[in-house]
């Protein structure tokens, strides 16, 4: 990733990390505002186990994604959602060939950046 800037939103920084022409927001510094920082991965895990957020992922990928694993993304739906269920960025944009996500690590923290 190239350039970052940061932008203020309700009093809290988040990290804007610039790539070619896209931005991406940095969900780690919004889900750190929203408990404790080192829990924030907590956060993002949990986010990505629901059904909405995978459905949500999976309908911007095929709209702005050729490349994008459809036979892995119902995979994932299929599955999202129940107990069992585990999903990390990593393994989203591996699997899947995603675009829309990605993890950046930093001295043994993960930040992970959704595309805007």
């Amino acid at each position: 990733m190239a350039k970052n800037r940061i932008i203020t939103v309700q009093d809290i920084p988040i990290t804007v990390s610039e790539a070619d022409i896209d931005d991406y927001i940095c969900i780690t510094d919004m889900a750190a505002a929203k408990s404790d920082s080192s829990r924030a991965a907590d956060v993002i895990k949990n986010w990505l186990r629901n059904r909405n957020t995978i459905e949500f992922l999976g309908t911007w990928e095929q709209i702005y994604n050729s490349d994008f694993k459809v036979v892995e993304f119902d995979h994932f739906k299929a599955e999202a959602g129940l107990h069992t269920f585990v999903l990390s960025a990593s393994e989203w944009i591996e699997k899947t060939n995603a675009i829309g996500l990605f993890v950046k690590k930093v001295v043994m923290v993960e930040l992970m950046h959704i595309r805007i």
